[in-house]
């Protein structure tokens, strides 16, 4: 059982290669989650993805591990606060919803707002008990 529960740990990272696929198959999607007072959404959505890959890249090597789900943490629980958490109260929803439905949008975002509260407890779990090169987090 032990041996079947390990690949979690090769798992849980490697489930973001989700938000690689999205980020560089549908940029126009990335760059509407851009909340409007941050200047080039176009360029985020790259940032994003290449922080993305590093965070995978470090956690399936054990480099900076720690760090890298620490901070992928920050990423997540500000994604929730700052862009899916005000898109649940009806802020920046508009015509370019993807439904076409607000209320629909509404509560689709106040899903993704929920996911990435679970999402960054899963991560600070990972930092806390998984993770092996503490470097930089001591």
């Amino acid at each position: 059982m032990d041996k079947i529960l390990n690949a979690g740990r090769y798992v849980f990272p490697l489930s973001f290669l989700l938000y690689v696929g999205l980020h560089l198959g549908k940029p126009d999607v990335g760059a509407s989650f851009v909340p409007g007072f941050l200047p080039f959404p176009y360029f985020w959505n790259y940032f994003t993805l290449v922080c993305i890959l590093l965070f995978i890249v470090s956690a399936l090597s054990g480099k900076y591990d720690k760090l890298a789900y620490s901070l992928m943490a920050l990423y997540v629980i500000l994604m929730a606060l700052l862009v899916h958490l005000p898109r649940a109260m009806g802020n920046g929803l508009g015509i370019e919803t993807m439904t076409g439905n607000i209320d629909r949008e509404k509560e689709l975002e106040m899903v993704n707002f929920f996911r990435n509260i679970m999402v960054t407890g899963a991560l600070m779990a990972f930092a806390k008990f998984v993770a092996k090169d503490k470097r930089v987090t001591g």
